[in-house]
C-alpha cells in the first residue's frame, strides 16, 4: 500500500522512449508488469540509471567499502 508520501523513482524505458515515476513500493511490479506486457518479459524498462548508481554509492559508503584501507 502506497501513501502519498512515498517517495517516487523515475522509471525509463528507451524502447518505448518513456519516463515514468512510481512511488518506491511499488517499483519492481511496475518494471515487472511493463517488461512483460510490452516487450514479452525481456527486461527493457528499468530504474534511471543515474539513481541506480547513485544507489549503489550510497549503499557502498554506507557499508565501508569505500573507506581508505591504512
Amino acid at each position: 500500500m502506497t501513501s502519498d508520501d512515498d517517495p517516487t523513482v523515475p522509471i525509463v524505458c528507451p524502447a518505448c522512449d518513456t519516463t515514468s515515476r512510481v512511488p518506491l513500493p511499488d517499483v519492481a511490479d511496475a518494471v515487472e508488469r511493463h517488461n512483460e506486457s510490452v516487450h514479452d518479459g525481456d527486461e527493457v524498462a528499468t530504474i534511471d540509471p543515474a539513481i541506480k548508481d547513485r544507489l549503489a554509492d550510497l549503499v557502498a559508503e554506507d557499508m565501508g567499502l569505500l573507506d581508505d584501507e591504512e
